[in-house]
């Protein structure tokens, strides 16, 4: 055998296989010599049937299969030694022209190269958001503890700021949904005039229009879709079961101990400042994807690089299930385009920085998680042998072990992003950066 590659340019080339009589007329008997052994052919005994019948009856198959075997193993050893850096598949270029009855051949193959380029993280600057608790979201945090931790009152009549149980009903509209809400999420006057005053086992008529302050609201409250929610004017009845004020637990020592251990927050100033602080850090994933989105449009749009499209184009049109016209696969090759290139980014930067995953780092992550885990349903002091069996566990579940793979390689990366990439950090409300980043 006898393999030889020719460059057409940069990112296309063509790979020739040349297959001679002597590389696969051994194997080709053999496999016959096989089949004659165990042949049932009427009119011979088995193992007795005469060669020439066998190569006859089997032998262009069993030479096109033998012949497609080494291809394929040849080809395969020949990308790898010679670490060629192929995108997609090798594409046959002259598979409808081989003459199966000659004893000698030669295949080619079209091959699309991967450029080559450099990545500049620094080239130019990201915008990094930090979101920023106001006072007035600190203050309503501050509440929302204040309420959790505080006592419920039972009430015979609605006021304003109490809580209500009941459950939404629309027969039409297929609604009967249980639920508890405040009436400071009602927007509406009218509705909210309709509330006050009543009392449990009354039935009060409501318009969902502008019933919420939120649209989302509606999904929560009414059960419906998230699609249904928007926008969602229709009649319902609420049947009140329960009317309760919260009475919110004073802001002392007893609160702090209770939210945040014995003696760790000793004032009101050192508990708004760690509200604060629990506020912001929970925001961080938000901006942190943020980040992640914008740093990987920067690399797209800036670092620029060829691509072989219309090998790539072939490439599609001829791969999938079911043959797509130019056309189609055109319009596939155009959708796919940005994150072919971010992945031949990524993959330079994984290899020219050292950020592929190791084994020990996977499964250093995943006794982390686990540990996080176990401590949120009050296992604080796991033994290291029941992290380990559940870690063994994981391991040895394909599919686990891919999903935290993926995490794992998007924390990394995330993290050399915030390192090495030109960053502007910007501090914003969480409203503000909602219409910013969003809009």
């Amino acid at each position: 055998m006898n393999i030889t590659k020719k460059d057409i340019d940069n990112l296309n080339a063509v790979v020739t296989v040349e297959i001679s009589k002597d590389d696969y007329s051994g194997k080709v008997d053999e496999v016959l010599n096989n089949y004659r052994k165990n042949a049932n052919i009427p009119g011979f005994r088995k193992g007795h049937v005469p060669m020439g019948m066998v190569r006859k009856q089997y032998g262009k198959a069993v030479l096109v299969e033998e012949v497609n075997k080494l291809l394929q193993d040849g080809l395969h050893k020949f990308l790898t030694e010679e670490k060629l850096d192929v995108l997609g598949n090798p594409l046959p270029k002259n598979e409808a022209d081989i003459n199966w009855d000659a004893g000698d051949f030669a295949f080619e193959f079209e091959l699309g190269l991967a450029p080559e380029f450099n990545v500049d993280v620094k080239k130019k600057a990201v915008t990094h958001y930090k979101i920023v608790a106001d006072k007035e979201m600190i203050d309503n945090q501050v509440k929302a503890i204040r309420n959790q931790f505080g006592k419920i009152v039972s009430k015979q009549e609605v006021e304003k700021d109490d809580e209500i149980t009941g459950t939404f009903i629309s027969e039409e509209n297929e609604i009967e949904q249980r639920t508890t809400f405040s009436t400071e999420v009602i927007k509406g006057k009218r509705q909210l005039n309709a509330l006050v005053g009543a009392k449990p086992g009354d039935e009060i008529a409501l318009k969902t229009k502008g019933l919420f302050k939120e649209d989302h609201d509606n999904q929560r409250y009414l059960g419906v879709s998230n699609d249904d929610a928007k926008g969602l004017d229709i009649e319902v009845t609420l049947n009140i079961s329960e009317v309760n004020k919260r009475e919110m637990a004073a802001l002392d020592q007893a609160l702090f101990d209770k939210v945040f251990g014995e003696g760790v927050v000793t004032s009101e100033e050192e508990f708004r400042t760690r509200v604060k602080e629990d506020t912001e850090r929970q925001f961080e994933q938000t901006t942190d994807q943020k980040l992640l989105n914008d740093v990987v449009d920067s690399l797209i749009e800036n670092t620029k690089f060829d691509l072989p499209s219309d090998f790539l184009k072939r490439w599609i049109q001829a791969s999938g299930e079911t043959q797509l016209s130019e056309d189609e696969a055109k319009e596939e090759f155009d959708r796919s385009e940005k994150g072919l290139r971010y992945q031949l980014i990524e993959g330079k930067l994984r290899t020219d920085n050292n950020l592929q995953v190791t084994f020990e780092e996977l499964k250093d992550y995943s006794k982390g998680m686990i540990k996080a885990q176990m401590a949120q349903f009050g296992q604080l002091n796991p033994t290291d042998e029941e992290v380990e069996g559940i870690v063994a566990r994981i391991m040895s579940n394909q599919e686990e072990v891919k999903r935290l793979s993926e995490q794992l390689n998007t924390n990394k990366m995330l993290q050399f992003f915030k390192e090495n990439a030109k960053l502007k950090t910007k501090e914003i409300s969480y409203d503000k950066f909602i219409k910013e980043a969003y809009a």
